[in-house]
């Protein structure tokens, strides 16, 4: 495992960016000449409530780097359940990793995730390089199809893999932008299609955290017969609002995260 909390950023970074070819022009419409002001509220994970690769698994590789679990979230129509992470240093992204409850899902999806998961090597789960080393098994066009019908999220998974689902940008620390509606307004401008689902803006400041995001990104996929353009990774906008103690609100909001995992639903 990393002992390099920036490492670990760095390359799941770069991971991310190789089938979400949208982030740089993020970066590029919503960033600063003067300064560095993209900064990343925080990322997300998927994986199976599978002993092998479940989310305790995933969270290992960022308890060795100095997180602590802080929050638990239930999705029960999504059969997901989720856990977020914070970082010692506030300045490190949060980590929100979520894991489907196969033993709710039909049986023909659990047939093909447990297939999958046997094809991951007990070692490969422990490497460096988990978090961002994509699939690691090959299914074919129909069973991506069979698994999107009952469950985007483990379609999701079949064609990608371990990756960051998402960046955040931290509309606190833009210079350019005080407020989401601006953001969303902005990226609307430069032709970017927004998350609807729910409203373009989740959550209020009552709730101590607005979130928007782009659909994700189309991106082909070699399947084991044949390639297909499928949604890869999107990106998040989150603002987040000061607690009665005057502390910026660190937790996600339920509701809001629900339809946030909608972005990479197929348009």
């Amino acid at each position: 495992m990393h002992t390099n909390v920036n490492t670990l950023f760095d390359n799941l970074w770069q991971n991310y960016l190789a089938v979400t070819p949208s982030a740089v022009k993020v970066h590029e419409l919503l960033g600063s000449t003067q300064k560095d002001d993209v900064i990343n509220d925080h990322i997300a994970l998927r994986t199976f409530n599978h002993e092998k690769i479940g989310l305790e698994k995933l969270a290992a590789h960022f308890l060795a780097v100095g997180y602590k679990e802080c929050g638990e979230y239930h999705f029960e129509a999504k059969k997901l359940y989720a856990k977020h992470y914070e970082h010692t240093d506030p300045k490190q992204p949060k980590v929100f990793i979520s894991e489907l409850l196969v033993e709710k899902c039909s049986t023909e999806l659990q047939n093909i995730v447990n297939e999958m998961v046997a094809n991951i090597d007990e070692s490969a789960v422990t490497g460096d390089n988990f978090l961002y080393s994509g699939t690691h098994w090959q299914v074919d066009a129909d069973t991506y199809k069979a698994l999107l019908a009952e469950s985007e999220y483990a379609a999701w998974m079949s064609a990608w893999g371990y990756r960051a689902n998402h960046f955040t940008v931290n509309i606190n620390e833009l210079a350019k932008f005080d407020n989401i509606e601006d953001v969303n307004q902005a990226l609307k401008d430069a032709g970017f299609t927004l998350n609807t689902s729910g409203g373009e803006i989740k959550g209020s400041p009552a709730v101590l955290l607005e979130q928007s995001s782009t659909l994700a990104d189309d991106f082909e996929v070699e399947f084991s017969d044949t390639k297909m353009s499928v949604p890869s990774c999107f990106y998040e906008f989150a603002i987040r609002y000061a607690k009665p103690d005057g502390e910026l609100y660190t937790g996600f909001v339920a509701a809001s995260a629900d339809k946030i995992f909608e972005s990479t639903n197929a348009r």
